[in-house]
């Protein structure tokens, strides 16, 4: 299964339990200790579905974290990033639970109180009960809502809390021993501000198209894959420093469709204009239109696995397509490379796989490589 070898070199005492690989048992390891765990997938492996079951220490050492937790399954596209994200989060639980065991002076107390006063309470969502967990809220100019939450430790206000957000780039605070939370505040609005294009191209795209990938996607989340037709989308890659200039790009899909719209971004690349927006330039640099969300429903290009007869397998969702036009059917690419590797007649060469499509017997090739231009 695509995936396994990258999730063992992650997390080698974590195994699957079953041959469907929808249950996984054994263990995390952060900071030289290790901590049971069990994860259930359903069926179709949507990870915002998942189960996820563990000690009661290790449930102890995230308790205040299941938020964060959350939002990671529902933004993770595979079950190896979750595990990437989930040993981050538990680094940072495991040095914030070593920092409870150091007493707060009083004036850690006074410091930290005062500064929420006149930082202002409405800006505040979630305090915990040891004034070491806050959680604020902002408003960017474009009336998006965001959270900043911050991890104190002992020695608050000399040493910075650490920030968590839900950022495409790196939320890197300056901090000084006489700095507060209004600092903090301050910088975060800034960084909410210099995000502000990137987020309004994101937010057109996702109003005005029907995005297949990622399902839900969070403020970090820097691709969508756009349905252009049947069985035919791109992926978009948006830098977000730079997010009206041009995107990598890489089409999925039949060749006799996707090469002429490859054929088209490489001639009209100049026509690219970073004063208009990002949608626009690809409307006009591929001379399409993409579906409208108003006429047309995602289901409508939403196919399922020709070989598994599921939508999503592993957080992936069907990106091969049998390039007979009268065909046309989808795979997953891990389920055609299992599907080839399996018949007599197919042969490998390098890193392509000849064989024959399960639906209409063509010829169909399936190259290792994820991406293509």
């Amino acid at each position: 299964m695509a995936g396994s070898g990258a999730l063992l070199r992650q997390c080698p005492l974590l195994l699957p339990q079953n041959r469907e690989r929808t249950a996984y048992e054994g263990f995390v390891t952060a900071q030289g200790r290790d901590f049971h765990i069990r994860i259930l997938l359903p069926m179709d492996f949507q990870l915002k579905n998942a189960r996820i079951e563990c000690s009661w220490h290790l449930k102890k050492i995230l308790h205040g974290y299941q938020h964060i937790l959350k939002q990671r399954l529902h933004s993770c596209p595979d079950l190896v990033s979750f595990m990437v994200e989930l040993k981050t989060v538990l680094e940072i639980a495991l040095k914030n639970t070593q920092d409870l065991h150091i007493p707060r002076p009083p004036e850690y107390y006074s410091c930290l109180v005062r500064d929420l006063e006149i930082l202002g309470w409405n800006k505040v969502v979630y305090v915990d009960t040891g004034l070491t967990t806050v959680k604020l809220k902002a408003e960017d100019s474009c009336g998006r809502q965001h959270l900043v939450t911050l991890k104190l430790n002992a020695k608050y206000p000399t040493e910075p809390p650490d920030c968590l957000v839900d950022f495409p780039v790196q939320f890197a605070i300056s901090w000084m021993p006489q700095n507060s939370l209004i600092d903090i505040y301050n910088q975060f609005l800034a960084a909410l501000e210099s995000l502000k294009e990137f987020w309004d191209a994101m937010d057109e795209i996702d109003g005005k198209t029907w995005v297949l990938e990622p399902e839900n996607p969070t403020r970090s989340a820097t691709s969508r894959r756009i349905a252009i037709g049947n069985n035919v989308s791109v992926n978009v890659e948006v830098d977000p420093r730079h997010p009206n200039m041009l995107p990598e790009c890489y089409f999925l899909g039949a060749d006799h469709v996707v090469n002429p719209l490859r054929i088209k971004l490489n001639n009209n690349m100049h026509l690219w204009d970073p004063e208009i927006s990002l949608l626009q330039n690809l409307k006009d640099v591929l001379e399409i239109d993409f579906p409208s969300r108003a006429v047309l429903e995602k289901s409508d290009f939403a196919k399922d696995c020709g070989i598994c007869y599921a939508y999503r397998l592993d957080g992936t969702t069907p990106d091969q397509v049998c390039d007979d036009p009268r065909c046309g059917q989808p795979y997953h690419r891990a389920c055609l490379y299992e599907w080839l590797q399996g018949l007599p007649s197919s042969r490998q060469s390098f890193n392509v796989i000849f064989g024959e499509c399960p639906y209409c017997n063509k010829p169909l090739t399936l190259k290792s490589s994820t991406k293509k231009l």
